[in-house]
């Protein structure tokens, strides 16, 4: 393991992990003692200090095994995109379509109204984290192949995976939608278990991929996007609450904001479509 001590309880950091001491972290984080500490409501801690914390927390589940330099300049979005939706100005349409007897548009503005009211604004704030979860060992710790994201990248860089058939020992490449990832069965651990269940993988998969178990392969869809009341970022914290928010308040002031000619040159793998194709018009 890269540390010994990552899932240390003094700390209480939740990780990519099912490993019981990291399920335990977990908890306190979410109803134990320490959920009180990220609890900014009421807080004696400077805003500089509710930020650090928020961005340390962040950093520890999603890409604490990410150069921090490395995650500011190339795993974060210069914006965060604007999904929430669109708040029309009055018009008349209303009166026209009552006028005309077309109740059937009226029924679906006042439902449409009424659904943005109860579901909120979309949880913008979580898809600062999307690249990562691009990252090929992140998306085998999605797919259930492995206990944590620490034994995905074990997995990757000791040739059990593939990438679209072919040998693949790159666990920083960030995977294009349309990629498909094959594991070696024989190095899926919880397949040589005596006593292996379904109990032991995780309940929650993105909806963004698509994994088939029989064949220990799963293909990267799509990239993962936000709705009013539900994010495809599996995440310990609210998807749009006070940590989120204030991590990337915190890198919206200390990220870089120039890439020379040099740092492209060190950009991690990035798969589009015209690496994908180079010779097909898109």
């Amino acid at each position: 393991m890269r540390d010994a001590n990552v899932f240390a309880f003094r700390k209480a950091m939740p990780r990519m992990s099912w490993s019981p001491r990291n399920l335990y972290n977990l908890w306190r984080r979410s109803c134990g003692a320490e959920a009180e500490a990220i609890d900014f409501t009421r807080s004696p801690k400077t805003l500089f200090q509710q930020r650090w914390i928020s961005k340390a927390l962040v950093r520890a589940y999603h890409g604490d095994f990410i150069n921090e330099k490395i995650f500011k300049r190339w795993y974060l979005p210069d914006t965060l995109p604007d999904v929430r939706p669109r708040q029309h100005a009055p018009s008349s349409n209303g009166d026209l379509d009552a006028f005309a007897g077309r109740t059937e548009h009226l029924e679906r503005r006042k439902k449409k109204a009424s659904d943005e009211q109860r579901k909120g604004l979309a949880p913008v704030g979580s898809l600062m984290l999307a690249e990562v979860e691009r990252r090929i060992d992140v998306f085998i710790f999605r797919c259930c192949f492995a206990h944590s994201v620490y034994e995905a990248r074990r997995l990757v860089v000791h040739g059990s995976v593939l990438l679209n058939g072919k040998k693949h020992t790159n666990a920083n490449a960030r995977l294009a939608p349309g990629d498909m990832v094959s594991v070696d069965p024989a190095a899926i651990r919880f397949l040589q278990e005596p006593e292996s269940t379904q109990s032991s993988l995780t309940p929650f998969q993105p909806s963004s991929i698509c994994v088939s178990f029989p064949t220990c392969s799963a293909i990267y869809v799509r990239h993962p996007t936000a709705r009013p009341g539900y994010s495809e970022i599996p995440t310990p914290y609210d998807a749009d609450g006070e940590v989120i928010r204030l991590a990337w308040e915190w890198y919206a002031k200390m990220r870089p904001r120039t890439r020379s000619k040099k740092q492209m040159a060190r950009e991690p793998e990035n798969r589009s479509k015209t690496q994908l194709h180079p010779h097909r018009p898109l």
